[in-house]
């Protein structure tokens, strides 16, 4: 049984979950949960192999997916039941797809940036994902000196925080709290969408996009309305792939705007 590690943000009205992307955890949401306090408490949930979760032998969407729906089920009181669920990317399509399995467990669904079908854009990952792997940690006595190590195949300051948000100190130097090795050799299956045969989400859902993103088109929209009729199409603009920390006061106005529709 893989153990998934969640916050709590907020203690009163309706309970939403978020699901976050690849290389990042729970807590990236946090300035998202405290903007939506008093009105709604959040669950930020640590993703398996990733944060403090569990690392798993393989990555397949559906075992995670049932994972993180049973953690829901095990920490939320019936009363908070059916919850929202905001997914962001990979975060997304394990939404998806846990929607598509239990119904019954979700009230609305939020969906950032990602549409579920297969090739999507993993290939800045890739890059990513083997500078870190190409990092010496033996040689790395601070986070200062990865930074300095990543600087030249990642040049960009912002992008680098965020993956060194990552690095944990050990007993015997600095490691990696992501399972690194198995996302990076799952970057096919991380970019694909299994089949869901004649499954629906027939409850409302809103597909946040943004307007300078490459990671979906309006093309993805029939596909997304085969899974989730109901779906409303959000473009964000002047934003990228990582809409809710670009664009933080839009995306929380949009949450509260879906969520507290009768």
């Amino acid at each position: 049984m893989t153990t998934i590690f969640s916050k709590r943000v907020g203690e009163t009205g309706r309970r939403i979950v978020f699901l976050h992307g690849l290389f990042g955890r729970g807590k990236n949401f946090t300035r998202i949960a405290k903007a939506l306090a008093p009105e709604f408490s959040s669950l930020l949930v640590d993703l398996p192999n990733h944060g403090d979760s569990d690392w798993t032998a393989a990555f397949d969407y559906i075992e995670i997916a049932d994972a993180v729906a049973d953690h829901i089920a095990e920490v939320t009181e019936p009363e908070q039941r059916p919850v929202h669920l905001v997914g962001h990317s990979l975060g997304g399509k394990v939404a998806m797809v846990l929607a598509l399995r239990r119904p019954d467990l979700i009230d609305r669904l939020v969906i950032v940036d990602i549409a579920p079908k297969a090739g999507g854009s993993t290939g800045v990952f890739e890059h990513l994902l083997s500078s870190l792997a190409d990092l010496d940690l033996d040689r790395v006595e601070s986070r200062t000196d990865a930074d300095v190590a990543l600087q030249e195949p990642i040049p960009e300051a912002a992008t680098r925080g965020f993956l060194l948000q990552n690095l944990r100190p050990t007993s015997s130097g600095y490691a990696w709290q992501p399972n690194l090795e198995l996302l990076y050799s799952s970057l096919d299956a991380i970019g694909d969408f299994p089949d869901m045969g004649d499954a629906q989400f027939d409850h409302p859902v809103l597909w946040v996009a943004g307007e300078d993103s490459e990671y979906i088109s309006r093309d993805d929209l029939p596909q997304m309305r085969a899974l989730f009729p109901r779906t409303t199409l959000l473009t964000v603009k002047g934003s990228g792939h990582w809409v809710h920390s670009e664009k933080p006061q839009a995306f929380v106005s949009a949450l509260t705007t879906f969520f507290g529709r009768s």
